[in-house]
């Protein structure tokens, strides 16, 4: 389970604040408008941003103070953080360890989550090689081999089209089941809240409200929620 834990997070004159939990294997969007905090609610959980007071907690356990690769976590963001000079293969491998030369076993591994992603055959490649939606798709495998309890993703599939965009969340949703991870997804897209998350982090006027059922959220949505999704909220 994540909680924050009375968390307040600065940064010159914003301010967010966050006291709510997310129970394990839960799938919760995070919106609201554009500056409110979204993607900087992710980067604190994450690590890479100490907050000004308060706790993150993993089952327990205060990581505040841990480095973002101690965490229990994956995060993926928009650029997919693909090593360009390094194959698709070798960018996974990443995902299991450090090392440059992996075991068979490994390299087994690696295989198998290719061909669960749809990308059987093109471990070889570069990832400017491959498609937006394929370069998405090995990030999906990355976090699929470090198998972290917490999925962090910030917008990462924002720039692909409806359908292939629907397609990832797809994968993302059957990945998370069948691991039991915990997703938290930073979004601009109501649809892609209802498609994927059946809870939403509203976040707006300084706060990120606990989780609410998304289908009710959007059905009703507050007036700061409301101004920022336009006359067409809802569902």
């Amino acid at each position: 389970m994540l909680t924050l834990d009375k968390l307040r997070i600065t940064q010159d004159d914003f301010a967010l604040e966050a006291d709510f939990r997310i129970a394990p294997g839960a799938r919760v969007a995070v919106l609201g408008p554009s500056g409110a905090g979204k993607s900087t609610l992710l980067t604190t959980i994450a690590g890479f941003l100490a907050p000004h007071s308060g706790r993150v907690l993993w089952a327990g356990e205060d990581i505040t103070p841990a480095a973002p690769g101690e965490r229990p976590l994956s995060i993926l963001f928009q650029d997919q953080n693909l090593f360009p000079h390094l194959s698709v293969s070798q960018n996974l491998g990443l995902g299991i360890s450090p090392r440059p030369r992996l075991s068979a076993q490994e390299r087994a591994r690696i295989e198998r989550a290719l061909d669960r992603v749809g990308l059987s055959g093109l471990g070889a490649r570069k990832p400017a090689a491959l498609s937006g939606g394929q370069q998405g798709r090995v990030a999906l495998a990355r976090c699929l081999l470090r198998a972290k309890p917490l999925l962090l993703l910030d917008e990462p599939f924002a720039a692909l089209g409806p359908a292939l965009k629907a397609e990832m969340l797809a994968l993302v949703a059957e990945i998370a089941r069948e691991q039991g991870t915990a997703v938290l997804m930073v979004s601009h897209d109501p649809s892609d809240a209802l498609a994927l998350c059946p809870e939403t982090v509203l976040v707006a006027e300084g706060r990120a409200h606990p989780p609410r059922p998304t289908a009710a959220l959007l059905a009703d949505p507050p007036p700061a929620l409301a101004a920022y999704l336009g006359p067409h909220a809802g569902p």
